[in-house]
């Protein structure tokens, strides 16, 4: 795999001092990995979030998608339109022009997310209390009490990863993944937490679930929401299920929109 810093050139043809903090390598044929160094976590995530919006808003022939995570970003290309050498020089231009210490582009959201904890909605409550040393009470109000940050979309379809609520430790995984889960259901392992956008299978321990939908398939994009905006739980009775269910993600910016 052939890593470097990139020098960008200026528009004179002359180079401009590299981001030091940026490394942009091959990853097979069609694709190229640019990765933060020598930043802690917050800023190398908003300086790899920053790159992406960089490179969309520069529309580059070729690149199909472009995928940030927390320290590092994806960037794939057709090989019959373009090529590494191209998309590293652009690259490594945006990165030198964005610096260590970028400032945010798109001002973010804040959704509050109502969720029926425990019962059937969230059958690990009990465990992940156990495990943790807590009540189940304090379990619901550590992860409803602060806002989350969603740091990057998942698998599957979009699947917002956030920051985890304060837990005293790490969440373990479940020892025996489930086949399916449900839509809407809400988890954690380790330090994050996810919201399941669709069925699918999984081995996050589920806490409870949210009636809105989460994805919008006649919407482009079919998520409402984006890495940087922010997720507060809002925990509802299992009474209150049917006053939410015609709802979407896209309705519970805050203030929650609620029927009735």
């Amino acid at each position: 795999m052939n890593s470097l810093v990139m020098r960008a050139p200026d528009a004179d043809g002359t180079c401009s001092k590299a981001n030091a903090n940026v490394t942009i390598a091959d990853c097979g044929d069609s694709a190229l990995v640019a990765k933060t160094v020598g930043l802690d976590a917050e800023p190398a995530w908003q300086l790899v979030h920053a790159l992406a919006d960089a490179l969309h808003a520069v529309q580059l022939t070729g690149v199909h998608d472009v995928v940030p995570t927390y320290d590092a970003l994806l960037v794939e290309f057709d090989c019959a339109a373009t090529d590494h050498d191209t998309v590293r020089r652009v690259l490594a231009h945006e990165a030198a022009r964005l610096g260590p210490h970028p400032a945010p582009t798109t001002p973010p959201r804040r959704f509050v997310v109502p969720v029926v904890y425990g019962g059937e909605y969230g059958p690990d409550l009990p465990e992940v209390a156990a495990q943790l040393g807590l009540t189940e009470g304090e379990i619901i109000a550590l992860h409803s009490g602060s806002d989350l940050t969603v740091r990057c979309l998942g698998a599957p379809a979009g699947a917002p990863m956030t920051d985890g609520p304060p837990f005293p430790k790490p969440v373990p995984r479940l020892a025996s993944p489930r086949t399916r889960v449900d839509a809407g259901s809400v988890a954690v392992a380790g330090r994050q937490a996810v919201i399941c956008p669709m069925p699918s299978p999984g081995g996050w321990p589920l806490l409870g679930r949210t009636p809105v939908r989460v994805l919008d398939l006649h919407s482009d994009p079919i998520t409402a929401y984006r890495p940087g905006d922010t997720f507060r739980f809002r925990p509802i009775e299992p009474q209150q299920w049917d006053d939410y269910t015609d709802l979407s993600l896209a309705d519970c910016t805050d203030p929650v929109v609620r029927h009735g």
